[in-house]
This record gives structure tokens, sequence and C-alpha cells, in this order.
């Protein structure tokens, strides 16, 4: 009798775990449906943070009226009060395969501790081949991680298609709920100051500055008609770099769908194209919400340009 009300014990507090968890995670979702009922939640007017007139000496406004955020054309404390009221959650996924985890990660991760998003609750998702090499990673508040195992297919034999397919799945398994906005990054890259809200945005995505200064005509696009990365000569609007793309877990799922279509349908005409080219044919069919500039991925081994006043980001070439 005794081992029976044990039983019913454990069984009846497990249930009220459930419905307490239950309860916080409603009481959250009406908390932010409360706020964005609220006035004083609304989200930001671009008119209300975004300056483009102070940076006449570069782009700032996208034929589609997109902004590209420079140094000095954002107030950043506009953002803030909107968006900690609403109590985001942003996601950083890297990809760290064997050859680049050791050095790379842990210069990644620290600089991004350190960076990224603060204030804000961050996931890192690590997405690792070689769980035994994860450094020693100290965070601080608001910030976790998680290590998810890339999973391995016969058919993806290409790295970046297979992390794509890697970033699929894991976005409809659990990381769209966990996060409200999503960025992509290469694991070659150091943060240098303060990557922060100005960067959000409903679909996003990095100026390339090894091309940002160049003609259009000489962008390396994919030009074989026969390429789902084909774009037209003539054609194209910014050259963008794969290092870095992101927005909300929605466009970043989309993305990776339509990339791997792209892929298929390559292999299947007998064509191999770039990942980069790929990333540069969706996003001149839909175009991004957002651009950031080169300042948020910058290569030190160019001569910084006068246009460059703040870099975010220093890129590190190591041929991936």
């Amino acid at each position: 009798m005794n081992s029976k009300w044990k039983i019913l014990l454990l069984v009846s507090f497990a249930l009220s775990l459930t419905l307490i968890k239950h309860h916080f995670r409603i009481k959250k979702n009406l908390q932010k449906i409360s706020l964005c009922w609220d006035h004083e939640a609304e989200e930001p007017q671009l008119s209300d943070w975004f300056t483009p007139k102070k940076r006449p000496d570069v782009i700032t406004t996208t034929d589609w009226l997109a902004p590209v955020i420079w140094e000095e054309t954002y107030n950043r404390q506009v953002l803030e009060k909107y968006y900690k009221r609403m109590n985001i959650t942003i996601g950083l996924v890297v990809w760290s395969t064997r050859k680049f985890t050791g050095h790379y990660l842990k210069q990644f991760i620290q600089s991004a501790n350190k960076h990224f998003m603060i204030g804000y609750n961050v996931i890192f998702y690590i997405l690792m081949d070689d769980f035994s090499l994860l450094p020693p990673i100290e965070l601080g508040p608001l910030r976790t991680f998680k290590v998810l195992p890339i999973l391995r297919e016969k058919f993806w034999e290409d790295l970046n298609a297979l992390y794509m397919k890697n970033l699929n799945v894991y976005i409809i398994e659990h990381i769209q709920h966990e996060v409200d906005f999503l960025f992509s990054m290469s694991i070659n890259q150091i943060f240098k100051s303060n990557f922060g809200v100005e960067t959000l945005g409903k679909s996003v995505v990095q100026l390339h500055a090894w091309w940002y200064f160049e003609n259009v005509k000489k962008f390396p696009y994919e030009r074989r008609p026969k390429s789902a990365a084909f774009i037209p000569f003539g054609k194209g609007d910014f050259y963008y770099h794969s290092a870095i793309f992101g927005g909300t877990p929605y466009e970043v799922l989309n993305f990776t769908a339509e990339y791997q279509k792209g892929i298929i349908h390559d292999i299947e005409n007998e064509l191999s194209s770039t990942h980069e080219r790929h990333l540069n044919k969706y996003f001149f069919v839909n175009k991004p919400t957002k651009l950031l500039s080169p300042e948020y991925n910058w290569d030190p081994t160019f001569r910084t340009p006068p246009q460059i006043k703040h870099v975010k980001i220093a890129w590190q070439s190591t041929g991936i």
C-alpha cells in the first residue's frame, strides 16, 4: 500500500511540475502579447532609430528601402528600450568541424560572449562532429550554450550543404521554439566590439567586404543558366558574405530549405556551384529586410578605408 501511495505521489508531483512549467510558458506568452498591445511597446519605426543622412559617404538604403547598418546611422538606445521590454532570446549557430574546432571555436565563443547581444538572453548552438574537442566554455549572465551533433548523410557530401541540412533539422526540432531571432556565423571570426540589436530583423545579410567597393559587373555570381544559383549578367544588387546571415527562425528555415532545393537541382543537372553563390541567388530573389555593412565583418588584411569607422567583427581567412 505504501509503495502504491509513493508511486501516486511521484506521478502527482511530476504532473504538478509539468503544469507549473506550462503555466509559466503561457504567462510569458501572454506578457508578450500584452506588451504588443501596449502602445509604448510597439516596434519603433525605422525613422525613430535610423538616420541614413549621417553617412552620405556610403550606401545606407537599398532600392527596396531596406536599411544598410553603418556606424553612426543607428540609435541603439531606442531599439534597446523596445527589445528589453519584449524579453527576447537570440540564438547564434556556429559550425565547428574537427579541422577548425580547437583554436577557432574557443576564440569565437570567448569574443561572442564579450560582444554579442550584451544584456540579452543568448543561446550559442555549437554543431560539432567530435565532442571531445570542445574547449572549456565560460559564459556571462543570460547566456548559455548547447552542443549539437552533426548529423551526417551520404547524400550531402559537401560540408556547406550538410550544414544547411543540419541547421534546417535543428530549427524544426527545437530552435524555433527557443529563440526569437537567429544568426548563423562562420567559426573563423573574432568579435571586436558590440554586435547589438541594431542588427536584428526579419531577414538579415552581411555585405561582403571584398566586393562592396567593386562594380556589380565584377561580382562572382553564378553565370551558368542551368544552375539554380544563376544570376544573369546585368542583374544583382550586392554581393553577400555567407559568414553571417540571420533573421527570424522562420526566415532562416526558409533559406535552408530553398538552399537544399538549389543544391539538389544542380546535382541532378551535373553542376556544382559554391555555397556563397547559392546564398546570393536566394537573397537576390528574396530581398533581405536589413543589410549589415562591411564594418560587421571586415578583413583586417585589407587596407582599411575611411568608410570603415568601427569594425564589429574581424574575418580570418582560412579557405573555408
